[in-house]
């Protein structure tokens, strides 16, 4: 929202940890799986925790670079102070989901993020109809 308004996006620290995004569509593709999954054994329901995510990676600075490009604006960021208790890294080990599930996600990043772009723009066009009628 802050890129489609032509605000500077947030970054906290210098935007180096990294984080990994699965799309939503990606997501329930693999919990509707994990709730359908039955056990090679006796055919009981899978109760084991399965990581259900994407294993790639992106810095927030990527991130926000992803997100400008998505919305056709320029790159400005404005940072704020690393929280202390913020993890350097989150990337999901989905092997599990991989083996048992056959899932992977398979909406890459880009094509996602112009996905939700499309999907907010929308809702700010509606909006601004709104007010205007």
């Amino acid at each position: 929202m802050q890129a489609l308004r032509g605000e500077e996006l947030t970054i906290y620290g210098e935007g180096t940890q990294t984080r990994s995004f699965c799309y939503v569509d990606d997501l329930v593709e693999g919990l509707i799986r994990l709730m359908n999954a039955k056990q090679a054994d006796a055919g009981r329901s899978v109760h084991d925790p399965i990581n259900i995510g994407n294993p790639c990676e992106f810095t927030m600075r990527e991130l926000a670079e992803e997100v400008a490009r998505a919305c056709g604006a320029e790159v400005r960021l404005r940072h704020h102070p690393l929280p202390q208790d913020d993890p350097r890294q989150r990337r999901p080990d989905i092997t599990h989901a991989q083996q048992l599930l056959r899932w992977q996600p398979s909406i890459p990043l880009r094509e996602g993020l112009a996905r939700t772009v499309g999907y907010f723009a929308g809702r700010i066009e509606s909006k601004a109809v709104a007010l205007m009628a």
